[in-house]
């Protein structure tokens, strides 16, 4: 087997820049773990490019991989948790945070990190979906633990065009909830409904009269990936008894509201993290995902690049122009 591959790092310059190349590696490099995987695909996310660009918040030591999402192929285990040949899923946890992550073709993890590719899925598939879809699934998962049903009325979901909505859009409308998509981007209308989205919707509306103590009462529940404003405004019209989901902060981490709509209304508000999800509920969603929960129409919603192409979606997803998922063919690369 060889020992050198190659991965996208990041390094800081002498000046406190940061730039991005793709450098030859050795399996020497990598961290310590007990499991080595050889990378077949990963994804852009928006805290990759983050990461990638040197924000404090996620990575801090560099050189650094970023990619928090890996799929392949295991290598080594020295645990015996996994066999040579298995193929696996890498999610959540410190990958491609501090840890270099899935834009190298090889990774060395601790094995509790991973989970198998269940029957049903591709890598490809994995990776389409990826952290987005598992955190989307995630959010469906807790409203229907919460007892949101389909005939309880609407459900919306913000940020629809992203990653985490438009999977969260496609598994809503097929579990047969009426699912309103609110976005900022009009042209892409005919995308959402073609995922599922019943009504498709702009931002002014979820947000209109957010500054009052309460608004009508609109939603069953809701899955946010905003919050601030957004996520107020959601839970001041969230019907009685309703559930809302919080899994993102794109607008604002700040939650300008009273408890109006806890006290009065019952609204449940219910964060869904999917980096230190227990591995048992990990595995029971990534089957939910395999079989009933699998977007009807997901290689739509899906960008392929090596990582070559990476420098320039990382500006693209940064300035909020990706629609769907970006997947990152390590084998090409």
């Amino acid at each position: 087997m060889t020992t050198e591959f190659k991965a996208l790092v990041v390094e800081k310059t002498a000046d406190k820049r940061f730039v991005q190349g793709i450098r030859r590696r050795s399996l020497d490099d990598l961290p310590q773990g007990d499991l080595l995987v050889r990378v077949h695909y990963s994804s852009l996310n928006y805290k990759d490019a983050l990461s990638a660009t040197g924000h404090p918040g996620v990575t801090r030591q560099f050189p650094h991989t970023p990619g928090i999402d890996a799929a392949g192929e295991v290598v080594s285990c020295e645990s015996r948790a996994f066999t040579p040949g298995e193929k696996v899923i890498v999610t959540g946890y410190d990958l491609g945070m501090e840890t270099d992550g899935g834009w190298g073709q090889f990774i060395r993890i601790p094995s509790a990190w991973a989970v198998r590719l269940p029957d049903g899925l591709t890598l490809r598939d994995s990776m389409t979906l990826g952290t987005a879809g598992f955190t989307a699934a995630l959010s469906v998962w807790k409203l229907e633990r919460a007892g949101v049903r389909p005939e309880d009325g609407e459900i919306l979901v913000t940020g629809a065009t992203g990653g985490v909505g438009s999977i969260a859009v496609s598994i809503l409308a097929a579990a047969g909830y009426r699912v309103t998509a609110s976005t900022g981007k009009e042209a892409d209308e005919e995308y959402l409904k073609g995922l599922g989205a019943a009504q498709v919707i702009g931002r002014d509306e979820v947000t209109a009269g957010a500054d009052k103590a309460l608004l009508a009462e609109r939603w069953a529940g809701a899955v946010d990936v905003v919050g601030g404003t957004t996520l107020a405004a959601i839970l001041k019209s969230t019907r009685y008894g309703g559930t809302v989901t919080c899994c993102g902060l794109v607008g604002s981490p700040e939650l300008p509201m009273n408890v109006y709509p806890f006290i009065l209304r019952g609204v449940s508000l219910l964060g869904v993290d999917s980096v230190q999800c227990p591995r048992e509920l990990r595995e029971e969603v990534w089957q939910r995902l395999s079989a009933g929960w699998m977007p009807a129409r997901l290689n739509e919603m899906v960008t392929e690049c090596t990582l070559s192409g990476l420098s320039v979606m990382i500006q693209i997803i940064l300035h909020g122009g990706i629609t769907g998922r970006v997947v990152v063919n390590l084998l090409d690369s």
